[in-house]
């Protein structure tokens, strides 16, 4: 390492240099605020009377966004006398690795525009895209912002969600919740299901327009197993789950069904048992 060169820098270039340093911090910082505060007003501008889609208007603000960062950045540049044409002969000098990350920019880029023009979901939908599930947060530039049913921020790909199955659980007015029951043999099956029916139909949140479903999926050695299908909106998903389970276990309980138990012909005797 050539010290004196450096010293010769230092001695003779390091204040102006500093000074370019905290100039440019100084720039970022304030520079930064002024993004915020123009993404901010925009969006207000966009969503005021409601008139704007928020989809549409999130996806805006991010383009803006990411305009204004590439501004931000080069003026800093400028500031230390590297010039926009020099700017790019570096970024076109870097090689293989920047254009294939950039080229992975645009799939992803024009993959957003493919979402905003089919729309399969909006903000605030609950869906299933690129293996994860979630509510939409935002549709930005490059990827889909979802937040998981454990409160957890997730972004995903946009060309991953396009390149992927669909699933928007909110476009429909209702869904169906899964649940069985087992009945213990000898019970009246017939009964345990006009039960469980009238039961499903006070829980809140069921669609009326879909009546709940209770039929006998399977038999098995304690009895048979019965399909409890109310329906819902999603956004009424999983308190109508837990309250059907609860249903379930206040029915049978006050219909004094006994807990079903596997038939003594198929239990496993034990060593004990069998001595």
């Amino acid at each position: 390492m050539n010290t004196e060169a450096i010293w010769t820098f230092i001695t003779t270039q390091g204040a102006s240099f500093g000074l370019k340093v905290i100039g440019a911090l100084v720039a970022w910082v304030i520079g930064r605020w002024l993004i915020g505060m123009a993404q901010r007003l925009v969006t207000s501008a966009l969503t005021r009377g409601g008139k704007m889609d928020a989809t549409l208007s999130k996806y805006l603000v991010s383009i803006l966004g990411v305009l204004l960062n590439i501004v931000l950045i080069l003026a800093i540049l400028d500031m230390f006398g590297v010039r926009t044409t020099s700017f790019a002969a570096l970024l076109a000098g870097a090689g293989l690795a920047i254009g294939t990350a950039w080229g992975g920019l645009l799939t992803h880029f024009a993959a957003g525009v493919f979402l905003q023009v089919m729309r399969p979901y909006r903000v605030g939908d609950y869906i299933c895209a690129g293996g994860v599930t979630g509510t939409v947060r935002e549709l930005g530039l490059f990827g889909t912002v979802l937040v998981t049913p454990d409160n957890t921020f997730t972004l995903v790909g946009n060309n991953k969600v396009l390149s992927d199955n669909i699933q928007n659980f909110s476009t429909l007015p209702f869904r169906r919740v899964d649940a069985v029951a087992k009945v213990a043999n000898g019970v009246d099956v017939n009964q345990a299901i006009d039960l469980l029916k009238a039961e499903l139909a006070r829980i809140p949140n069921v669609s009326a327009e879909q009546p709940p479903d209770v039929e006998i999926l399977q038999f098995t050695p304690e009895g048979p197993l019965l399909a409890v299908r109310p329906y819902t909106h999603t956004d009424h998903y999983w308190q109508v789950y837990f309250d059907t389970h609860r249903a379930v276990v206040r029915v049978f309980g006050a219909a004094g069904y006994p807990t079903p138990e596997l038939p003594v012909a198929h239990r496993t005797i034990g060593p004990a048992q069998a001595a």
